[in-house]
């Protein structure tokens, strides 16, 4: 997606080996133009699926996956990091490590919001090592649910997240592909069209 590949060239820094920073446009600053062409792009990979809702995981996957929602015509549901009085039965949980982050975090989803047979679309905006998207693919699969894909904004395929979740057979749309962040640069995966 060369909109989205142009930003992370103009506003993207390198902080250390592994972690990009892009608050400008996506995690804490949002552009809502490139957020809705996110979504157009993600339907359009997806728009076969027959995707019944979006998951994601508060707070930066949120923009991303509500207009990937939008885009589709279906819910969001977004899996809440922070505990909450009124989110405490009949929910799921699973263990989430960070790789930005260095922390492990309970998410949660209520069992009221997925429901067997339904097929879902996660979205996030960002794959290292896979954590995030296995966690949420889990509470999607104890629902009695299908996970019907798996939408990421900014990969790091330097990482081992895309192969492990290839090899577990999710179908599997970054819309960038990063190389490597060596030397303070980003550089991309040159993929063939």
């Amino acid at each position: 997606m060369k909109l989205l590949k142009d930003k992370v060239k103009s506003e993207g820094l390198v902080l250390a080996k592994g972690v990009l920073k892009v608050d400008s446009f996506l995690n804490h600053q949002m552009d809502p133009f490139l957020m809705r062409e996110i979504g157009r792009e993600f339907k359009s990979r997806f728009a076969d699926e027959r995707i019944t809702k979006v998951l994601t995981i508060e707070s930066s996957g949120i923009a991303p996956g509500i207009m990937t929602a939008l885009e589709l015509e279906v819910p969001l549901i977004f899996a809440r990091k922070q505990k909450s009085l009124t989110l405490t039965e009949d929910i799921f949980v699973e263990k989430v490590y960070s790789f930005t982050k260095r922390e492990t975090n309970e998410i949660t989803v209520s069992k009221k919001f997925i429901a067997p047979g339904e097929r879902v679309l996660i979205i996030d905006d960002f794959l290292a090592n896979g954590e995030a998207a296995f966690g949420l693919a889990r509470i999607v699969e104890q629902a009695g649910a299908s996970v019907a894909g798996i939408g990421i904004v900014i990969e790091k395929s330097f990482q081992p997240g895309r192969g492990l979740l290839l090899e577990a057979g999710y179908r599997l749309e970054s819309l960038v592909r990063i190389a490597s962040l060596d030397d303070g640069q980003v550089a991309f995966v040159e993929e063939t069209p």
